[in-house]
C-alpha cells in the first residue's frame, strides 16, 4: 500500500490544506501573477501536500487573430512549466476535437454539473479512449483526471470560455481520494487566478492586433484621454493598391479579401523586423511609421528603404504565384516620407483613434498618388533622400506638384 501522508490520511488536514491553497490562489489572482509561474507553483504545492503528481496540464482558448489558445504543461522531471501558443488552424481544431475536454463539453448536462473525468491507465479496468491518455500511459502514467472549469459567459462567438486541467500520476496505486478532493476543491480558485492574468494578456494582445504594438501598449497602459498626443519624428510609409475600385468590381468578395490579406501580410512582414508600427489599414491602403530620434535618423531611413525593397520583392513573388493559378494580381504603390507628426488619441468622446496627424501624413499620401503617372512603384520624398544621401539606391525624378502643397516637391524613386 502507498504510504499515506498526514495530509492525505486525515480529512480535517485535507480541509485545512484546501483552505490554505484557496487563499494562496486568491492572493495570486489579486496581484495578477503570470499564469505560467502560478501554475508551476501550484504543482509544487500539490507535491508538497503529498499528491503523487507526475504531469499537470492547463489549456484555454484566447481571442487573437493568429493564436487559438495557450497551454501550460508541467512535468515532475523538469519541475518547470512549458508554455505553448497554439496557432489557429486544422491541427489545433483536430487536437481539441480528440481531447477529453471536447468530450466533457459534449457530455455536460447543465451549467452546474461538474465537468470532469477519470481514467485508470493500468490493470483490468484500464481505459485509454483518448490519444493523450494513450500517450501518457505509454510514458508511464497510471492514473489520469481531467476537469473543465467554465469561466465567464459562454457565447456563440466564444463558446470555450474556461480552462481545461488534467493531472496524471505514475504511482502504482494512482491518485488517492484525498488527492482528488484537494485538487478538485482548489481548481476553481486557481482557474480564477489564471484568468486574471489571461484577461489582461488577451486585452493587451487584442489592442496590439487592432491598434499596432506600440499604440496598443500605450492604450493598455492608460494613455486614453482624448487629445493626449505627443510630437515625434518618424518615417511615414503609405501603401495603396493601384486601380483597386475596378479590381473590386470584377472580383468575388472572398477572393478579394484573400488577396487583401496576402498583400497586407507581405507588406507587414517587411516591417516587423525593422521596428515599424502598422498604424492602420485604410480599405486597400496601409499607413505605417518608423519613429526615431535625430541621432538615428539616417539608420531609420535606411531601414525603411530596405523594408520597401523587400516588400516589393514579396509582392512580385505573390503576383507571379497568383498569375499561375489564374487569380487577380495586385499592383502596390508605396511612398516614404520623413517629418514631424503628432502621435496619440484623436476622435470623438466615445470613439477614438490612436494615430499620427500632421502635414507630413498628407504629403506622403500625395506622393503615393504620383506612382502611377510616374511609372514607379516606390517614391521617396526629398527629405528622406537627403537623410540617406544614397545616390545608388535613389533616382531623382525632378519636382512635382502635390495636391494641397504650395511648392513643387522633389521626388525620388527607389531603384528595385
Amino acid at each position: 500500500m502507498r504510504d499515506q501522508s498526514p495530509i492525505t490520511s486525515s480529512s480535517s488536514a485535507t480541509n485545512g490544506r484546501i483552505n490554505e491553497l484557496q487563499l494562496w490562489a486568491v492572493r495570486e489572482g489579486l496581484r495578477r501573477a503570470p499564469a505560467a509561474p502560478l501554475f508551476e507553483d501550484f504543482c509544487r504545492r500539490l507535491i508538497g501536500s503529498g499528491v503523487p503528481l507526475w504531469r499537470a496540464f492547463a489549456g484555454m482558448r484566447t481571442l487573437h487573430p493568429q493564436w487559438a489558445g495557450y497551454t501550460y504543461t508541467w512535468r515532475r522531471d523538469h519541475d518547470a512549466v512549458h508554455r505553448t501558443r497554439r496557432e489557429r488552424g486544422r491541427a489545433y481544431e483536430r487536437d481539441l476535437r480528440d481531447s477529453p475536454y471536447q468530450h466533457l463539453r459534449d457530455a455536460a448536462i447543465g451549467p452546474d454539473m461538474p465537468l470532469r473525468l477519470r481514467r485508470r491507465l493500468i490493470g483490468d479496468g484500464a481505459q485509454r479512449d483518448f490519444p493523450v491518455v494513450e500517450q501518457l500511459a505509454i510514458a508511464g502514467a497510471t492514473d489520469y483526471v481531467a476537469e473543465l472549469i467554465p469561466v465567464g459567459m459562454v457565447s456563440e462567438a466564444f463558446p470555450d470560455s474556461g480552462i481545461g486541467f488534467s493531472f496524471a500520476t505514475d504511482h502504482i496505486e494512482g491518485f488517492g481520494e484525498n488527492d482528488l478532493k484537494l485538487i478538485q476543491a482548489v481548481l476553481p480558485a486557481v482557474a480564477l487566478a489564471i484568468m486574471s492574468d489571461a484577461a489582461h494578456t488577451i486585452a493587451a494582445e487584442l489592442l496590439a492586433a487592432y491598434l499596432g504594438a506600440d499604440a496598443g501598449r500605450r492604450v493598455h497602459a492608460g494613455v486614453v484621454e482624448r487629445g493626449s498626443v505627443e510630437s515625434i519624428r518618424a518615417v511615414l510609409w503609405y501603401a495603396d493598391i493601384r486601380g483597386f475600385t475596378p479590381l473590386a468590381d470584377a472580383t468575388p468578395g472572398p477572393v478579394l479579401i484573400e488577396m487583401l490579406d496576402d498583400v497586407f501580410e507581405a507588406l507587414t512582414a517587411a516591417l516587423r523586423p525593422r521596428g515599424a508600427q502598422v498604424l492602420k489599414f485604410l480599405g486597400d491602403g496601409m499607413l505605417a511609421s518608423f519613429a526615431f530620434v535625430d541621432a538615428t535618423c539616417t539608420e531609420t531611413c535606411g531601414r525603411a528603404l530596405d523594408a520597401a525593397a523587400e516588400a516589393m520583392r514579396s509582392i512580385d513573388r505573390f503576383n507571379a504565384d497568383r498569375t499561375r493559378t489564374g487569380k487577380p494580381i495586385a499592383v502596390v504603390d508605396l511612398a516614404l516620407h520623413v517629418g514631424e507628426v503628432l502621435y496619440g488619441n484623436v476622435g470623438a468622446v466615445d470613439r477614438l483613434d490612436f494615430t499620427v496627424i500632421g502635414p507630413a501624413v498628407n504629403e506622403v499620401a500625395r506622393i503615393e498618388s504620383l506612382c502611377e503617372p510616374l511609372g514607379r512603384k516606390v517614391l521617396v520624398s526629398a527629405a528622406l533622400a537627403a537623410a540617406v544621401a544614397d545616390g545608388k539606391r535613389l533616382e531623382p525624378l525632378g519636382a512635382h506638384v502635390l495636391r494641397g502643397v504650395r511648392e513643387p516637391a522633389e521626388i525620388f524613386a527607389l531603384r528595385l
